[in-house]
């Protein structure tokens, strides 16, 4: 069969036709159409999906270091046991749970 190249951005593909189809077949799956949409905008977006995730998950994180840091100096006001001393009463703050939770 006949070789025919091509090429698209940084991707290039040999394929090889064994036979010719009639037109007035039915048109045939290749298998890409579902998946077409995933990598149209994986190709158009998707260095601002990643660095948008990126920034939410670095919010996140510090969020709850945050969060837990002032769990912890409440109970400290509060003339509680320090975690580090052996204390556990940090468990019975609300604050410090939505830090541990986000």
């Amino acid at each position: 069969g006949s070789l025919i190249t091509l090429s698209c951005l940084s991707h290039r593909m040999v394929c090889q036709v064994i036979s010719s189809a009639d037109p007035t077949d039915s048109v045939q799956d290749n298998g890409t159409s579902d998946d077409f949409w995933i990598t149209r905008l994986e190709s158009n977006y998707g260095f601002y999906i990643g660095l948008g995730l990126a920034v939410f998950s670095s919010f996140l994180i510090g969020s709850s270091v945050i969060l837990k840091k002032k769990g912890l100096l409440r109970l400290v006001e509060k003339g509680g046991t320090r975690a580090g001393d052996g204390g556990h009463g940090y468990l019975k703050d609300w604050l410090w749970w939505a830090g541990l939770l986000t």
